[in-house]
């Protein structure tokens, strides 16, 4: 196997983490086979270690060293994530973007001077650090309304049961069907303070009015068959059908919105509502953050973004709304990530990658990192390291190779 040097992704959610080890530990055999470990060898694993950080590294960090058999290193959380962060932002072309309904992924080219920036890392709550330079960071704020949120209230409100799945569902909705509009308030923009007729005036403000309303037609239909039912003409003997033709909705059951064609809206419209709730919460804050630390540079990350065009088009429309287009909002391919390749990065290989970026060195011309990089590939040695807030996140080399996995 000719090795290489390609990083490779790949996530687990946190209740499938017995199916994450196995996938480690079959990383591991691979690694042992390619380095004569194996058949019956009495060379022993103790070039292999895990590289752990995030809630993960401590809930489930006897169950990983169980199941492989091997160092489980545990690193700071917020640590990890800006030298995740720095090595994707200085380091990898096309990478950083930034995201428009008319332009969906505009790549930002590396740059050399990043400092100092806010980073919105989006979990299962929301932490606001200021990065000053490489490894000094300070968290400046943060807000339990995150990812968790809104899994939580979309796993009560409707029948999706991953967070995949109420993204899908999120991007069939129609809000407006479930928001209070500007628009329903004034019956047009309101042009004078900058506000469109689709700006949101109140999150699910209809949601009451349209629910009373459905109730109450309920009721009244309900009633109707009542009265049809004792007409003198009535034959008693004939049957009954439950639900009458002008009104879908059943009297006795449950709620009137029972049934689809009964309710003023959806759980789509519920799921597209709340994402955006949650996600223009979350746009307002990272901007009064970089106002009162005078950041001009905002980037977002973490599990809760998945690329998913509406949560990046809410979140970039919140940062050029309210800084009046001064600054923007900067997206990452490997958002979900950060954590689990600082963590790598934190025990690297010798001589691997581009090492000036991490430990304040002057910057290595491309043909000295590539030789380092050649030269690293016959080291041997095996490195893993696991993230687990939210999911799980594995970056591990083989023989040279490194593999990535959340």
């Amino acid at each position: 196997m000719e090795p290489g040097g390609r990083l490779n992704f790949l996530s687990f959610e946190t209740d499938r983490i017995d199916e994450c080890l196995d996938y480690m530990r079959r990383l591991k055999d691979k690694h042992l086979e390619l380095n004569g470990h194996g058949n019956g060898s009495s060379r022993s694993t103790s070039d292999l270690c895990v590289m752990a950080t995030g809630g993960g590294a401590y809930k489930f960090y006897d169950k990983i060293r169980d199941v492989l058999g091997v160092d489980v290193l545990r690193e700071d959380e917020m640590e990890c994530l800006i030298i995740g962060l720095d090595f994707f932002i200085t380091e990898i072309p096309r990478e950083v973007f930034t995201y428009s309904e008319t332009n969906p992924m505009h790549f930002v080219e590396p740059a050399e001077n990043v400092y100092p920036y806010l980073l919105v890392n989006i979990g299962s709550g929301v932490s606001f650090l200021k990065v000053s330079g490489p490894r000094e960071y300070e968290r400046v704020g943060g807000t339990s309304l995150g990812g968790g949120t809104l899994w939580g209230l979309l796993s009560l409100l409707t029948g999706a049961r991953t967070f995949d799945e109420m993204l899908e569902l999120a991007s069939q909705g129609d809000n407006s069907k479930v928001d209070m509009l500007v628009g329903d308030i004034y019956g047009t923009d309101y042009g004078k303070i900058g506000l469109k007729s689709t700006t949101i005036a109140s999150s699910f403000g209809k949601v009451f009015r349209k629910k009373r309303q459905a109730e109450q037609e309920a009721e009244d239909s309900g009633g109707q068959r009542h009265k049809d039912q004792h007409r003198p003409n009535h034959h008693h003997d004939e049957p009954q059908s439950p639900q009458s033709p002008d009104s879908p909705c059943q009297e006795d059951g449950p709620s009137p919105f029972s049934h689809d064609e009964c309710r003023p809206f959806g759980a789509a419209d519920i799921s597209v509502s709340l994402l955006y709730a949650i996600s223009n919460n979350i746009g307002q804050i990272a901007y009064l953050q970089s106002q009162i630390h005078e950041l001009s540079h905002i980037y977002f990350g973490g599990s809760f973004i998945r690329g998913h065009p509406q949560t990046m088009n809410t979140l970039s429309y919140a940062i050029k709304f309210w800084s009046k287009g001064a600054k923007q909002a900067y997206f990452l391919r490997h958002e979900g990530y950060l954590g689990a390749v600082g963590a790598f990065l934190k025990r690297q290989p010798r001589n691997w990658g581009r090492r000036g970026s991490f430990d304040e060195l002057p910057a290595v011309p491309l043909e000295l990192r590539l030789r380092a990089r050649r030269s690293s590939r016959d080291a041997g040695g095996a490195t893993a390291a696991v993230e687990g807030n939210g999911g799980v996140r594995l970056n591990g080399t083989v023989n040279g190779t490194e593999a990535v996995v959340e």
